[in-house]
């Protein structure tokens, strides 16, 4: 059983539970809920974009611990300074050691910059959820949904005014996404082994059509890279834990950042 089986096995059993103690009503009843969603695709495209995904993420599968003393909302209020175009945060428990309070909270201090809700979608639920907690933008990933997830989950987003990040890690994963205007990120960490190679990002970049927005994602710590990537059509970086294993996420950000103009 690879680390991923594992995550999804497990996070049938946490949905299956939320299901049974939380009614989709109550999420439509949400305060969030009727707000107006920040888009993805503007932050990502729109002049001058730093096109930097900033991450909260405590930790991982594959490296343990990456920050455990450092608040959401002071991370948010770095990330922000250092102009982000996006920020991502993780809300899986379990394995990622992430809440849906982290991004309620990074919510009440960010009203301008698009929140990804990072998790393992595998129910509806989670979508209504996302919109309930005030996320702007899902992820969709390829490896373990079918075309037909993929599809329904998408429209379900799209018809609650959240954007798609749409994962995939080969030909076979992007094969199974209708591409046309879809923000496609490619991940270079493998889900079954959790290894990271650059390479797949440039690779896939060919097969992607011009109408989509490309989001290069995981193993992503050199600026000079980012700049390269922008080459092949790349105008999004998702990166958490090279921000996240400092002490001060949000000044390892700007510095980074600073290091693109």
């Amino acid at each position: 059983m690879t680390i991923l089986d594992k995550i999804i096995a497990h996070k049938k059993q946490e949905i299956a539970q939320l299901r049974s103690e939380v009614a989709v009503e109550k999420l439509v009843k949400s305060p969030l809920f009727k707000r107006t969603t920040i888009s993805l695709k503007k932050a990502l495209t729109v002049q001058n974009s730093t096109g930097i995904i900033a991450e909260f993420k405590r930790q991982s599968p594959s490296k343990g611990v990456i920050n455990d003393k450092v608040e959401v909302v002071d991370v948010t209020q770095g990330y922000l300074q250092a102009n982000v175009a996006a920020q991502s945060i993780l809300t899986d428990s379990h394995f990622f050691g992430g809440t849906m309070l982290d991004l309620i909270q990074a919510r009440t201090v960010n009203d301008s910059t698009p929140i990804l809700r990072k998790d393992f979608i595998i129910d509806a639920f989670q979508i209504v959820e996302a919109k309930a907690i005030g996320a702007d933008v899902i992820l969709l990933i390829a490896s373990y949904l079918t075309k037909q997830e993929l599809k329904n989950y998408g429209k379900l987003a799209e018809d609650l005014g959240l954007e798609v990040l749409y994962e995939v890690h080969n030909q076979e994963e992007l094969d199974k996404i209708e591409l046309d205007h879809k923000i496609i990120g490619i991940n270079n960490r493998n889900l079954k082994t959790f290894e990271v190679d650059l390479e797949h990002s440039i690779q896939l970049a060919s097969q992607i059509p011009d109408s989509c927005i490309k989001v290069s994602e995981s193993g992503l710590s050199d600026p000079r890279v980012i700049i390269g990537l922008k080459e092949y059509g790349f105008q999004g970086f998702l990166i958490g834990e090279n921000f996240m294993k400092t002490e001060d996420p949000g000044l390892s950000c700007q510095a980074f950042i600073n290091q693109l103009q």
